[in-house]
């Protein structure tokens, strides 16, 4: 059976893709994203292909590729698909497994399906990617508790941004979560110095299987 972890956040645009890369780098491992909507700037495959470092084996293709930067379910609308979420299963892959969703926890893929509906079948063990800056109590704590209403298990809240104490303690002392660490914005964001602050921001041991 696949070994993977899902890596959700709590809005678009927080650094999932970025901790996704330095995730899958650390762990040596796979990385999928199940549906991408986007596709005239690059996907989030792309990205994590040039931050990682991996070989092209080792990011595995989408399910979908939606030409619109919109929400799955409309982008799909858009191209005139329609999502099966029978072809949303992992792949296959010998190494651990990184999945990355798309953009927050309850974003719709159509057909009345939400990505933390396809989250609850599989079970894996999902991050919660936070951005540090004003907001992020209310939708990490929002995130939270969708993922306990749906059994989903969490492994931790990884914070991305400048550092702030006092929300990263509320949002893991409220959540009763584990704070995993926090990446900070890189400048230049390139493949060495990703490496470099995650590995210095996490402990390979709490993403053991």
């Amino acid at each position: 059976m696949t070994q993977a972890i899902v890596v959700t956040a709590t809005d678009t645009d927080v650094g999932k893709t970025i901790f996704s890369a330095g995730l899958v780098r650390a762990l040596d491992g796979c990385y999928w994203k199940p549906v991408q909507a986007g596709l005239a700037d690059g996907t989030d495959s792309d990205t994590v292909r040039t931050l990682s470092g991996l070989p092209d084996e080792r990011i595995l293709p989408e399910a979908y590729r939606l030409r619109t930067p919109a929400s799955p379910h409309h982008a799909a609308a858009i191209d005139n698909v329609v999502i099966d979420p029978g072809l949303l299963d992992p792949p296959s892959c010998d190494r651990r497994l990184v999945i990355e969703g798309a953009g927050g926890l309850l974003v719709p893929l159509g057909g009345g399906l939400l990505f933390a509906d396809i989250f609850a079948r599989w079970r894996f063990e999902t991050i919660v990617v936070a951005r540090t800056s004003l907001g992020t109590i209310n939708h990490s704590l929002l995130t939270i508790e969708a993922l306990r209403a749906r059994n989903i298990p969490i492994l931790g809240v990884a914070f991305v941004g400048d550092p702030q104490e006092e929300s990263e303690r509320t949002i893991t002392g409220f959540g009763r979560v584990k704070r995993l660490g926090r990446l900070p914005k890189l400048d230049p964001l390139d493949a060495g110095n990703l490496a470099t602050a995650f590995a210095e921001a996490f402990d390979p041991a709490d993403f053991a299987p």
